[in-house]
């Protein structure tokens, strides 16, 4: 029985290492990285709601933030590539329904490739060459199903906003309790 246990307890060591200093983590310091970042995605999900913003699109701001530099500058350079990505599904939903009656079936390949083509060839310009956060704001404005509109491109600029710095603030907070821990 107690080599089971053992065995059980080499293998949560394991899994408690952690990645950048090949340590292992106490339960009560795992636990509370966790629940740090979950209060702060139920304060930013409640935020939303407050502000009838959709908390699914405040979610897509919350994975940009983690697709580069746990930072301040990266957090807003994130945010203005997904902002553009948002920007840029709007002007292709007014293309689609501009082309749609002369292309028919042809109108939506074409946007798409070149709504594809503008989006990939940022990859080369500096500072907002963030193609997932891109592709994350295309995402939210075809999924919101929203018409091309100021208010709309705020409603879900503001929902990712509010996701972005809920992810920065959450990092922000786990470091500055947990390094005293």
């Amino acid at each position: 029985m107690a080599k089971h246990y053992v065995q059980m307890a080499g293998w949560y060591k394991v899994i408690m290492m952690t990645k950048q200093t090949n340590t292992i983590q106490s339960p009560l310091y795992h636990v509370s990285y966790t629940a740090i970042a979950a209060t702060i995605a139920a304060i930013a999900a409640a935020t939303s709601a407050a502000l009838q913003l959709p908390i699914w699109a405040m979610f897509i701001g919350w994975i940009a933030f983690f697709t580069q530099g746990l930072n301040v500058r990266h957090t807003i350079t994130n945010l203005i590539c997904v902002w553009l990505g948002i920007t840029i599904g709007m002007i292709a939903g007014m293309a689609l329904n501009i082309v749609g009656p002369i292309l028919g079936e042809g109108a939506l390949p074409f946007v798409v490739f070149i709504v594809a083509m503008l989006v990939v060839s940022l990859r080369s310009v500096p500072k907002i060459n963030n193609l997932l956060c891109h592709f994350l704001g295309l995402v939210s404005f075809f999924a919101s199903h929203y018409a091309p509109s100021m208010d709309n491109f705020f409603m879900l600029a503001g929902a990712a906003s509010i996701g972005a710095f809920g992810g920065l603030a959450s990092i922000f907070l786990q470091k500055c309790i947990l390094s005293r821990a």
